[in-house]
């Protein structure tokens, strides 16, 4: 049975109910209903979060906090459309608030100024999801496993260049639904032969199927020891963003930022260093990021940020409305191949 409580406010008026019309005839009254009593945390408004804002909006969650600290610069402004060319020098979470509200007035958006790692525990717990963006390592583990405890979906993402990644924390017992084509069992009293006796897949008709789902921490993710025999198996199906991810959070823990296009040359190099040891300390081999991999790392691309943040978001949607199968629990995308790729290798 489909385990979400249903709160008293969470009524679909009939402007709501005509707003989102063709969501409702997608995925069911209950999914939008449950969707419309969420509350978000995003955290991070650049280009991904962006996209991010602009589809859980759309969407029709109830409520969506904007939380970032940082100023509007003219690198940081070129993959956000969400803030106006004049807006040099703002908050980005403010001067992301005018252009979020209006894309859906029926849901209430709001813009944070302070430092995400200045806000309590507390803060956090009053999400049913928060989506980190633009976070260290240490912050997103640490809002994983604070969430986990109070059953709040917790999501990663960013974008690196050419490069993108999401990761999702549905907890131990993710419960969904799945329309599936109905099977059609025959009638006991006919007696044709063998084969009218076996049961049959009726493409015209479906039904909903419950799934439960269990997901591993960032953590368990993160820290996976790859030197273990029964985990090498897995290393030809470990797509290499896997480790490059790696490598960009180290760089993002050991200088406060992200490469830095006006330092190129200096961080190429520390991004090479960076790969030796974390991929050693790793237990696997270098080879697995050629040199190259510096050269498609740098800044946020646009189209980048609107695939990854179209995923991102439609995964939020997911889980919040409980409808589909999500991914579990990595997806990796990778601009130069022009793909995407859903991985389970740390799932449970």
């Amino acid at each position: 049975m489909i385990d979400m409580i249903e709160k008293e406010e969470n009524i679909i008026s009939e402007e709501e109910a005509a707003q989102y019309d063709r969501q409702i005839r997608l995925w069911g009254l209950d999914a939008q209903k449950r969707l419309r009593g969420s509350r978000v945390l995003l955290v991070g408004l650049r280009g991904l979060g962006a996209e991010v804002a602009k589809n859980l909006i759309l969407a029709g969650v109830k409520g969506l906090t904007l939380l970032d600290h940082e100023q509007v610069t003219e690198e940081s402004r070129r993959a956000q459309f969400l803030i106006p060319v004049d807006a040099n020098g703002q908050n980005h979470a403010q001067a992301s608030l005018e252009r979020a509200q209006f894309l859906n007035p029926m849901v209430e958006v709001k813009a944070d100024t302070d430092q995400v790692e200045s806000k309590s525990d507390d803060f956090f717990l009053q999400f049913d999801a928060v989506c980190l963006t633009g976070c260290s390592k240490d912050l997103m583990m640490h809002v994983d496993q604070l969430c986990a405890s109070k059953n709040i979906k917790v999501f990663c993402g960013d974008v690196f260049g050419y490069h993108g990644y999401m990761f999702s924390d549905l907890g131990q017992e993710h419960h969904y639904v799945e329309e599936k084509p109905k099977i059609v069992k025959p009638s006991e009293e006919t007696n044709d032969g063998p084969e009218v006796k076996k049961p049959k897949i009726d493409p015209n008709e479906t039904t909903m199927v419950k799934r439960t789902a269990s997901f591993c921490s960032l953590k368990e993710a993160l820290e996976i020891d790859w030197t273990s025999e029964e985990v090498k198996g897995r290393l030809k199906r470990t797509p290499s963003d896997y480790f490059l991810l790696q490598v960009l959070l180290k760089f993002r823990t050991d200088k406060g930022r992200n490469p830095d296009p006006a330092s190129y040359a200096e961080d190429s190099q520390l991004l090479l260093q960076i790969r030796d040891d974390v991929l050693e300390a790793l237990g696997v081999n270098a080879d697995l990021l050629p040199d190259s991999f510096v050269s498609y790392c740098f800044s946020e691309m646009a189209p980048v940020c609107a695939v990854v943040g179209g995923v991102l978001g439609q995964e939020i949607v997911k889980a919040l409305s409980q409808r589909d199968a999500p991914h579990r629990n990595f997806f990796f995308f990778d601009g130069l191949k022009g793909s995407g790729v859903v991985d389970y290798f740390c799932a449970k």
